[in-house]
C-alpha cells in the first residue's frame, strides 16, 4: 500500500517556551492597558502600526530565527511560532512587519547573496524594514506560472516592464521580491524562465495604485513596473530558478497560524460571554467544536512549521493547512453570528466590532495565498503521487 500520510510528523514544542509565552502576553497586556492598539480581526494584515513593529524588534521578536551575524537572534522557528501565536491570538497589529519576519527573512537566508543578506537582514530584524510580495498579477488568478511582467537583460542588470496585483502593503513597503519572466518557457513547461528579482519602491519607473476594499481599508495595490532597472545584486537566487524558489517560500505563506487565527480574538471574545449564560449547552456544544477543529489545526500547523525548521520542503502539507485553517476561520464568524444576537457594527465595542470587521475581511480569507481550489489540486496531486 502507498503511503498517504500528507503531514510531517508533529514536532514538540522546544523547552521553555511557556516562560516566553509568558513574557509576550505581558508585553501584549501593558500595550492594551495604554491603549497603544485595539484587537481586530485580521490585524495581521489590516493591522499596520510601524512603532509597534519596532516595539517588537527591540524586544528580538522581529527576525527571531535570523541567524545573529545577520542581526538577528538565531531563535528556533517553533520558538518564532509561540511568539507568532501570542500576537495573532491578541489581534495585534503587526502588518507591517509581517511579509518581511515570515517571507522574506528565510527568502534571503537561503537563496539571497552575501550582500543581500547584510544589506536588508538587519533591518527586518529591527522591525523597521517592509517588504511586499510580488506575485500575482491581472487576468491570471492563481496561476503563478502565468507570469507576464519581464526582466530583459541590460548592461549590470534588468529591465522590468509588467504588472502586479493584490499586493499587500506595497503602498508603505521598502521594496518588492517579484517573480518575473526573464526566459522564454521551454514548449510547454511554463514554469521555466521565471527569476526573482528584488525591487526597491521608491525609485522612477515604480507606479502604485490603491485597491480600496470593501471595508474602505486600503491594504491592496496594483503596482507597475514601466522599464525599471535592477541591478545584478538585486538577483535573489539564480536566474530560471524562480519557479523552485517561490514554490518553497509559499510554504512559509500558506501554513503558519496566521492560517487559523484570523478570526481567533472574535472567538475569545464570544467564549468570554457565553460563560456568563449558565447552563447553554447548545451554544458550549457549538463553540467547542469549533475550538476542537482549531486544535486540530493548530497541531498540522505546527507540524510544518518543524518540518520546515528541520530544512524540509511540506509545500503540499502548508496547502492541506491553509485550505482548512482559512475555512475554519470563516465558519468562527458564522457561530458567533448564530449565537447572539448582535448587528457587526465598526463602530460598536465587543463582538459587535469585531464581528463587523470579520465579516467584511473574510471574503480574503480563502483567496489570498493561493485560492482553496488550487490549493486542493496540489493536494490531490500529491496523493495520487504517493
Amino acid at each position: 500500500m502507498r503511503n498517504r500520510t500528507l503531514l510531517p510528523p508533529a514536532r514538540p514544542l522546544p523547552a521553555g517556551v511557556a516562560e516566553l509565552r509568558s513574557e509576550v502576553r505581558g508585553f501584549l497586556a501593558a500595550e492594551r492597558a495604554a491603549e497603544t492598539f485595539a484587537p481586530a480581526c485580521d490585524a495581521w494584515l489590516s493591522g499596520w502600526d510601524e512603532s509597534f513593529s519596532r516595539r517588537l524588534g527591540e524586544r528580538g521578536w522581529v527576525g527571531m530565527t535570523i541567524p545573529p551575524e545577520y542581526g538577528g537572534y538565531g531563535r528556533s522557528a517553533l520558538e518564532r511560532y509561540v511568539v507568532v501565536e501570542e500576537l495573532l491570538a491578541a489581534g495585534a497589529p503587526v502588518a507591517a512587519h509581517w511579509v518581511s519576519d515570515r517571507q522574506v527573512g528565510p527568502n534571503l537566508l537561503r537563496y539571497g547573496s552575501e550582500v543581500l543578506k547584510r544589506r536588508y537582514l538587519p533591518a527586518i530584524a529591527q522591525g523597521a524594514c517592509y517588504f511586499a510580495i510580488g506575485l500575482s498579477e491581472p487576468d491570471a488568478g492563481s496561476d503563478l506560472a502565468a507570469v507576464r511582467t519581464t526582466g530583459t537583460r541590460v548592461e549590470g542588470g534588468w529591465t522590468v516592464s509588467g504588472t502586479k496585483i493584490w499586493t499587500s502593503g506595497a503602498h508603505r513597503a521598502h521594496a518588492l521580491i517579484a517573480l518575473l519572466r526573464t526566459g522564454p518557457p521551454d514548449g510547454r513547461q511554463r514554469h521555466v524562465g521565471l527569476s526573482q528579482l528584488l525591487i526597491e519602491l521608491d525609485q522612477p519607473g515604480v507606479t502604485i495604485r490603491p485597491i480600496v476594499s470593501m471595508t474602505g481599508e486600503h491594504h491592496f495595490n496594483e503596482v507597475v513596473f514601466d522599464d525599471v532597472f535592477v541591478p545584478d545584486a538585486q538577483v535573489v537566487g539564480t536566474i530560471g530558478d524562480g519557479w523552485a524558489q517561490v514554490t518553497s517560500e509559499l510554504a512559509y505563506e500558506r501554513s503558519g497560524p496566521e492560517r487559523l487565527l484570523s478570526t481567533f480574538v472574535l472567538l475569545d471574545t464570544l467564549a468570554g460571554e457565553l460563560a456568563s449564560r449558565p447552563g447553554d449547552e447548545g451554544s458550549d456544544r457549538a463553540v467547542g467544536r469549533v475550538v476542537s477543529r482549531l486544535w486540530a489545526c493548530r497541531q498540522m500547523s505546527l507540524a510544518v512549521a518543524g518540518a520546515l525548521a528541520a530544512g524540509e520542503a511540506p509545500e503540499i502539507a502548508a496547502a492541506l493547512v491553509k485550505d482548512v485553517g482559512t475555512r475554519l476561520e470563516s465558519e468562527i464568524i458564522e457561530v458567533a453570528r448564530m449565537l447572539t444576537a448582535t448587528e457587526p457594527d465598526p463602530d460598536g465595542a465587543g463582538i459587535a466590532r469585531l464581528l463587523a470587521h470579520a465579516v467584511l475581511h473574510a471574503p480574503g480569507f480563502t483567496l489570498r495565498g493561493g485560492t482553496n481550489e488550487i490549493l486542493r489540486g496540489i493536494v490531490a496531486r500529491g496523493l495520487a503521487l504517493r
